[in-house]
């Protein structure tokens, strides 16, 4: 037997070590031509010398409020040099903190990723990358997320070349600007807005760290869903932070202690009462510049929208459309419970109805007095419904011969309204007694809309009791018959052809020719009555529409198409009589503008609602007002520089001698006519009221010297509002309502009277020149030349057939004769 000898040991190491040596060149070349195989076709690298990302496009109230943001990725980019340097260590201390060091891939930390791996793979766990930022960019930026072996390699490869491409600053923007890091938010930027509602300068440490905390799975780390875990992953970060030297222990102690507290934005009734005028303006953008610029250009929009005139107009319209709901009873429960087992539980499964004002809820009816009804709330709460919140609640029904809402007999005790199991919304009243009134969602709709009118800002728009209920903008897409409020561009024409306020218009009855589906037809007043000989100022203050007939008549209805036309309410209209009462179909925001047209002096100024587009580098690539203001760009205002002087905006549409002649006679019809509702504001107003064939549809539209308010009230589906519902009771109170707290910022002043006019003192309803002083005087506007003389003759006044009792100042207050004709077929 021989013995093993040295000699032997040492050819068995050289033949081992070279077979090491082939099969590690075999090994090294068979990988590099692995590595050669999957890199051939890698994206270029280079693309990110000029990438943009995708940033999403916001908006901007006049006052700069953020009212709305539109993206597919929701990002802000930030460049490097504006992010805090906090943000940056967080995020290295998190995700990288050699980057700076390595040169795309740190190996270390690929090693300790390999074995955790082992463990993962065994558990069933997802398995660590060990990659570095630049690779992630790499990942993100060039390849999918998909985990394989081939991927890895690819995104090693494309490290080494980026770092070699890029500075390590240029890589970390990239990279901090496009991760995503849960709720909607690409970027941290976003991720800051959207998780606390601030800008990334304005982050406190511990919320700085919880942003750094979020990139490897947002999901796991949601601060609502997953607190817990959410909190530990950013007091781990806080501790990386110390580690590294970014922060002291102090500091990290004191930001872990601190809760996790998030902000949900854009929320809360600025938000909500913008939304049909933020989804008028993105349907505007989107055909300006399509959905890829729009949802990822980072548009910068600046618009007109006043947010506290926003937030007055709808709380006035929906407190009008609930006010009217009320005087037409009540439509009943949302359901009814068969039994009371667990009914809190049953309670949380009914879908209450969006969009409910404060303090409203729903609740179930648990017993029924004579006198009250007792309630719990889905919140578990108990309380009571007193009788005296009950007395509105009669039961409606539609009249079979007028198809008119009418009401049931009086309530007399809660069981009239309620019983047992019923669910029902109610609001409470006060916190110390428990109780409650009885509401519900009202069916009646309607749109608010206020205008600057020499500029065509549209301040605010309202297009609905609620826009979570129905997108269905009724500013801008519902067509109605306005009724009177056409009135006045009928006086327009008349007074551009010969008449004046003080001309005599006969008001009494008599057949005109129909048009194609009418042969003749006689128009009536609101009261059935008629009037005699009356001035034309006196016709439009109480909305005549028999002397509105006549006298479109007497003028031609050539002229009235002409106005109708100039003034944009009507693209065409048919000459036919019966369109001088406002039969023709029309949009409250055509109608604004026409009456900014009155107020402005004549020209019609297109409503707008976009001021300013930038596009994402701050160049401005849309302006409304492109008027040259030569001497607005000074450095210093004092008083011997004089004013800038601008055009005016719009083209002339009607003399400004009869805009104010017209103005003037609204001016009279809030004071002694049909829009009284608003001598309440204790300020020069002016305005008109309109109402519709059956009461079908209200209006008013009302006007101070620098602002338009409008107002539709009406059903989706036309019906009756109701008899009496006229323009002046269903829609000039929330005109009223609308105003008051906007006029607060607006000086007290009279209307502009301009150059050719002559104030000369009349009788308001003979029209007869008389003396200031005297009881029914006032100052009447005329073209010099054209107003009456004394002891001059008017034939006018002996036709007197026909002609009833007039009726005092407040009936005639409350009357609206818009839009009721009757026919002989």
């Amino acid at each position: 037997m021989k013995i093993f000898s040295f000699k032997n040991l040492g050819k068995l190491a050289l033949w081992g070590g070279s077979t090491a040596a082939i099969l590690g060149v075999v090994a090294l070349v068979g990988v590099s031509i692995y590595v050669v195989q999957v890199t051939e076709d890698l994206p270029n690298h280079e693309q990110l010398r000029e990438y943009e990302p995708p940033v999403m496009s916001r908006m901007h109230a006049g006052d700069g409020l953020l009212i709305a943001e539109y993206a597919f990725e929701r990002r802000v980019f930030v460049p490097i040099d504006a992010i805090p340097p906090q943000v940056l260590n967080a995020f290295l201390a998190a995700e990288d903190r050699n980057f700076y060091d390595h040169s795309g891939v740190d190996l270390m930390g690929m090693t300790r990723a390999a074995i955790s791996n082992v463990g993962n793979i065994m558990r069933g766990r997802r398995l660590e990358g060990g990659s570095t930022i630049t690779q992630q960019v790499a990942k993100n930026f060039l390849l999918s997320s998909e985990q394989r072996i081939a991927r890895k390699v690819q995104e090693i490869v494309l490290a080494m070349r980026m770092e070699r491409a890029f500075t390590k600053d240029r890589i970390l923007e990239l990279y901090l600007n496009e991760i995503f890091l849960g709720n909607r938010a690409y970027g941290v930027a976003a991720a800051a807005l959207n998780y606390f509602d601030a800008s990334l300068d304005e982050l406190e440490l511990h919320e700085i760290a919880y942003l750094a905390a979020l990139p490897k799975a947002p999901n796991n780390y949601h601060p609502e869903r997953r607190t817990e875990a959410a909190i530990a992953r950013r007091n781990w970060v806080l501790s990386r932070m110390a580690a590294n030297g970014f922060i002291t222990e102090a500091q990290a102690r004191e930001a872990q202690a601190q809760p996790l507290e998030t902000t949900r934005r854009l929320q809360g009734d600025t938000y909500l009462a913008a939304e049909y005028f933020v989804e008028e303006v993105r349907r505007e953008l989107f055909g300006m510049y399509g959905e890829e610029q729009l949802y990822s250009g980072g548009l910068s929009v600046r618009t007109s929208l006043d947010t506290q005139a926003q937030l007055a107009a709808r709380q006035a319209l929906r407190a009008g459309l609930l006010e009217y709901d009320r005087r037409y009873g009540y439509r009943g429960g949302l359901a009814q419970l068969e039994d009371f087992d667990d009914w809190p539980g049953q309670l949380a499964e009914i879908d209450a109805p969006r969009d409910m004002d404060d303090g409203w809820t729903i609740a179930v009816v648990l017993e029924v007095n004579d006198g009250e009804a007792l309630i719990g709330t889905v919140d578990r709460a108990r309380g009571r419904v007193p009788l005296s919140e009950l007395r509105w609640a009669r039961r409606p029904s539609r009249s079979s011969s007028s198809n008119f809402p009418v009401l049931g007999p009086a309530i007399s005790r809660a069981g009239d309204v309620l019983e047992m199991g019923d669910v029902i919304l109610v609001q409470r009243l006060n916190e110390e007694e428990d109780n409650y009134a009885l509401r519900q969602m009202p069916e009646v709709n309607g749109a608010v809309m206020a205008l600057d009118p020499y500029t065509g800002r549209v301040l605010a728009m309202v297009g609905g009791y609620s826009f979570q209920h129905s997108q269905f903008n009724r500013a801008t897409q519902a067509r109605r018959q306005p009724g009177s409020a056409f009135k006045p561009f009928v006086y327009a024409a008349a007074l551009d052809n010969g008449f004046t306020p003080a001309s005599i218009v006969l008001d009494a009855p008599f057949a005109a020719t129909g048009g194609a589906d009418m042969r003749f037809y006689r128009p009536s007043n609101y009261s059935d009555r008629f009037y005699g000989p009356s001035t034309i100022r006196l016709g439009l203050e109480l909305s005549r529409n028999v002397m509105t007939v006549r006298l479109a008549q007497d003028t031609g209805m050539a002229p009235v198409v002409d106005y109708a036309t100039r003034f944009g309410i009507y693209d065409r209209l048919d000459p036919v009589l019966a369109m001088s009462l406002g039969a023709g179909e029309t949009t409250l925001w055509r109608l604004m503008s026409a009456y900014g047209a009155l107020v402005n002096g004549g020209r019609r100024v297109e409503p707008t609602l976009i001021d300013r587009v930038q596009d994402r580098e701050g160049r401005t690539i849309f302006v409304h007002d492109q008027r040259e203001c030569i001497g607005c760009d000074v450095e210093e205002w004092s008083s011997d520089v004089r004013e800038p002087e601008l055009d005016e905006l719009g083209e002339d549409v009607v003399d400004p001698v009869t805009a104010y002649q017209v103005v003037s006679m609204l001016e009279g019809a809030v004071r002694r006519g049909t829009g009284s509702a608003l001598n309440a504001l204790g300020r020069p107003v002016a305005g008109k009221t309109g109402t519709t064939n059956e009461f079908r549809d209200a209006w008013f539209v009302g006007f101070t010297p620098d602002l338009v308010v409008g107002v539709y009230v009406g059903f989706d589906t036309p019906a009756p509002l109701g008899s009496g519902e006229a323009g002046g009771r269903a829609a000039a109170p929330i005109a009223r309502d609308t105003f008051a707290p906007i006029l607060e910022n607006y000086p007290v002043a009279p209307f502009r009277v301009p150059d050719g006019v002559r104030l000369v003192p009349i009788d308001a309803r003979s029209g007869e020149p008389s003396v200031l002083g005297r009881p029914g005087v006032i100052l009447e506007a005329f073209r010099p030349g054209t107003e009456p003389v004394r002891g001059a003759s008017r034939e006018d006044e002996t036709l007197t057939f026909g002609r009833g009792r007039e009726r005092d100042g407040d009936e005639d207050a409350e009357a609206d004769d818009g839009g009721v004709l009757s026919g002989i077929y």
